[in-house]
């Protein structure tokens, strides 16, 4: 297995009779990784597996070469950041990533210094000596990703990290997250959120009932849906006119006037031959502005593969 990715081979995670997760391979390298999917899908099953909260019922998982049975190894090189807030009852911010890295086994002054560095990183400086129970769900979010990454960790797996955050804040963990993705680190996020998951991540995980039904980029895992139509916006001048040229062509599944009345949009299985054959189609008197995907992203790709509304992923 390699020592630089993280290896999931044929795992396996029931509780009883109910399914965790279920004969899941993956290979995740370093960069931003999106876990998608609806609640009960498996995401954070697969995080506790990754990070040894949870035992495998069967298969066997590797992060950067070292098996999650193995606590004191892995937590050298890994840090994790819980959905759950648990804070012990008095402690300051500061406090709180100060500890970690006093049981981390660093020594004080050393300790000092990085908790110092990781409020810094998370933007928290302001709040650091007040007590976590007067924080606000945004902060009491960066409080726990700072103790996380506090450690300089090569592995950070985040489980709904941008839950609670003002879209400032919001704007900067993201910008945070593609820094430490450009150290070379494995950043893993779940999120509901999937119009972020498809701008930050450098690959994503569709998640479903347990099972893994698409993994890599999204780009890549959309061109691979070939029994789903792509829906292509055609902005221009005259769409219902154009409407009624495009039906003529075979390769057209539907095409419709866009519900802001300035646009078509089109369903086509051959996207590239329509491309080519409405270049012929655009005569004199239709203004052409814009031809691009309207479905290129994780949430059409997570509809297309589960057949549900993923609005709320």
């Amino acid at each position: 297995m390699s020592e630089r990715e993280i290896v999931f081979e044929n795992v396996s995670k029931f509780y009883g009779e109910v399914l965790g997760v279920n004969r899941v391979n993956l290979t995740i390298p370093p960069g931003i990784t999106g876990l998608v999917g609806p609640n009960g899908s498996g995401k954070t099953t697969l995080m506790n597996l990754m990070t040894g909260l949870l035992r495998p019922s069967r298969g066997r998982i590797s992060v950067l070469g070292v098996a999650p049975d193995q606590p004191e190894l892995l937590f050298r090189f890994l840090g994790y950041c819980t959905q759950f807030d648990s804070f012990p009852r008095g402690m300051t911010g500061y406090q709180f990533v100060y500890s970690y890295l006093r049981l981390h086994g660093k020594p004080d002054k050393e300790s000092a210094e990085m908790a110092w560095h990781a409020l810094e990183r998370v933007k928290l400086t302001d709040a650091a000596h007040r007590k976590i129970a007067a924080y606000s769900k945004g902060m009491r979010q960066r409080i726990k990703l700072a103790q996380a990454l506090s450690p300089c960790p090569l592995v950070l797996v985040l489980d709904e990290p941008l839950n609670g955050l003002d879209p400032l804040v919001r704007a900067e963990t993201i910008a945070l997250f593609r820094a430490l993705a450009e150290e070379g680190q494995h950043v893993i996020i779940s999120s509901h959120i999937l119009h972020e998951v498809d701008a930050i991540s450098d690959q994503v995980i569709l998640l479903s009932s347990g099972y893994v039904v698409a993994e890599g980029q999204i780009h890549g895992v959309r061109t691979e849906v070939e029994d789903h139509p792509m829906q292509i916006l055609i902005r221009c001048s005259k769409p219902a006119h154009l409407a009624s040229r495009i039906f003529d062509l075979d390769t057209v599944v539907e095409a419709r006037v866009h519900n802001d009345g300035k646009g078509l949009l089109v369903r086509t299985r051959e996207p590239e031959r329509f491309y080519l054959m409405l270049n012929r189609l655009v005569v004199d008197g239709i203004d052409l502005e814009s031809v691009a995907p309207a479905d290129d992203d994780v949430h059409s790709v997570y509809e297309y593969l589960i057949g549900t509304d993923g609005g709320s992923i």
